[in-house]
């Protein structure tokens, strides 16, 4: 029988050195073996597939946001480094690598001995397999569950590009701020690759994924408003960064790492990754900012920490110290009432002062101009009688908005007129094609010299509407307004003007299965 098992080790020894001689410089290469593992090939899918349609859509638009999307690409690359790492590092101490089907290159004679003594004494002794095995480096062994400082120092190339993504949307608020929030708050997701267990303070690695775009999405949303009728490039990219993280890389971690790596409690302790990666076009972003994404430092508890602000106060109360031995007693000339640099009398250049900053500050620079070729705008004038537009024609339209103590005369027909938020202003104008509109008045008076079909008296308290012959079938429309009275002329040439004031109070009565509604009238006995 021994016989026999020396034949069938022979035999099986030589087909082994055959294949170790075929397939020695692919084995030599532990990383070539880790490229090839189905999650590797899986993630270069996903860079091809999803990263190079974000890139494609930002070569379209350029500028910043082909920025940040180089930077995305470049964080994908890094974390396909780490995992390749991770995979390279477990395949490193194997026999047998099951992914490419090759053996490791070892001695020969080397494996005929191990062998040799594993078949003479499996029978007795079932630990001499174990023993033997190892004495090649047959162990399959995984990496070791590193420390928060050792595993902040193996993700350290990923938390460098994550911050230079965040460094882009700092300073001066850009065009493409919402672009760049994006980008920069979606590469959170990466950080999947640092759940080491429900106590980490992480979420699972595909809840992580998902919660990290729900934050992101916010300015993506943004975009997709700003710019759905504008720039179909921007829809697209925006489009096309959503599908990268969901459903892109949430099936990828649901598919090959659900519980994130795998650590052993023996093995390997995992080193900084040396990751190469690819340089970014253009200039160097600004130095970015201290706080880390895997930072390695502890949070202080909060009993440790020293109390401040109100905290500190109540701690010393209880304390049972006397809390009034620090305080400084109030002599009598530091009295409010005995000092003399203090008076209770203000002066009037003091009170102007005060008076024209306040209203500055408030109302804004005054204007009268033609905005786009389009929109008259009149703002914040006050004490102004002398305002006249006089060349408009039907397709523009007047915006009186914040002026006071004002008269504006609008010599020509224009398509539209708002007076907004308006306290004694004279509004005076020949013929308007759409409306004249009154919002949020106080004390004005409107004069329609021509034609008008409608005007429209909203949240308006004080209003003198004058009408012209033209302008009398104008249809009147009012809600939440009060003293509106209208003035219109005589049937004589020189008769008086006939001033009526609309109901601002009704009665409601239900009738015949619906309410009527009629203006209160009063009668005086």
């Amino acid at each position: 029988m021994d016989e026999n098992l020396i034949t069938r080790l022979e035999s099986a020894v030589t087909r082994l050195e055959a294949l170790s001689a075929r397939q020695v410089g692919a084995a030599e290469g532990g990383g070539d073996a880790a490229a090839m593992d189905p999650s590797i090939v899986a993630f270069d899918d996903l860079i091809y597939q999803y990263v190079n349609r974000v890139t494609s859509a930002a070569e379209k638009i350029g500028g910043q946001v082909l920025d940040v999307s180089k930077i995305i690409e470049e964080a994908f690359n890094v974390q396909k480094e780490l995992l390749i790492k991770i995979k390279q590092t477990q395949f490193d101490n194997a026999l047998f690598h099951p992914n490419s089907g090759q053996w490791k290159h070892i001695s020969i004679r080397k494996l005929f001995s191990v062998l040799s003594v594993v078949l003479s004494h499996v029978l007795r002794e079932g630990n001499m397999v174990a023993d033997a095995l190892a004495s090649i480096g047959c162990s399959s062994t995984d990496l070791q569950k590193p420390d928060m400082a050792g595993l902040v120092d193996f993700l350290r190339p990923l938390n460098e590009v994550i911050t230079k993504a965040s460094a882009l949307t700092e300073g001066r608020r850009s065009d493409f701020f919402h672009h760049l929030k994006t980008g920069a708050d979606s590469l959170a997701a990466l950080a999947w690759i640092a759940y080491t267990g429900k106590d980490c303070g992480m979420s699972m690695p595909i809840a992580h994924v998902e919660e990290s775009w729900q934050m992101a999405e916010f300015y993506s949303n943004k975009i997709l408003v700003e710019y759905r009728n504008k720039d179909a490039n921007h829809v697209e990219w925006a489009k096309a960064l959503k599908e990268l993280y969901v459903p892109g890389l949430r099936d990828y971690v649901k598919s090959h790492y659900p519980l994130g790596p795998v650590w052993s409690s023996t093995g390997k302790t995992v080193a900084a990754a040396q990751v190469k990666a690819p340089t970014p076009a253009g200039p160097a972003p600004p130095p970015p900012p201290p706080a880390s994404l895997f930072s390695s430092e502890t949070a202080q508890p909060s009993s440790s920490r020293p109390k401040e602000g109100m905290a500190a106060v109540f701690q010393e109360i209880n304390s049972g110290k006397p809390v009034t031995s620090g305080l400084r007693k109030v002599t009598a000339d530091m009295k409010t009432k005995n000092r003399t640099d203090r008076t209770g009398v203000v002066s009037i250049s003091e009170k102007e002062s005060r008076a024209g900053s306040t209203s500055i500050s408030k109302t804004g620079a005054p204007k009268l101009e033609l905005q786009m070729g389009r929109k008259w705008v009149v703002e914040n004038q006050i004490g102004r009688n002398d305002l006249v537009i006089d060349d408009c024609d039907a397709k523009q339209s007047v915006y009186v908005f914040g002026c006071k103590n004002s008269v504006l005369q609008i010599q020509g027909k224009v398509n539209n007129i708002t007076v907004d938020k308006c306290t004694k202003m004279g509004v005076v104008f020949k013929d308007v094609v759409a409306a004249c509109e009154i919002v949020n008045c106080n004390s004005v008076e409107v004069q329609c010299q021509g034609s008008a079909p409608t005007i429209s008296i909203d949240n308006t308290g004080g209003c003198q509407l004058y009408l012209s012959k033209d302008s009398l079938e104008a249809s009147i429309t009012t809600a939440k307004s009060s003293e509106v009275n209208v003035l219109v002329p005589a049937s004589e040439t020189d008769g008086d003007w006939g001033e009526h004031a609309l109901p601002q109070q009704y009665v409601h009565i239900y009738k015949d299965g619906q309410f009527v509604t009629t203006p209160v009238s009063h009668s005086g006995g």
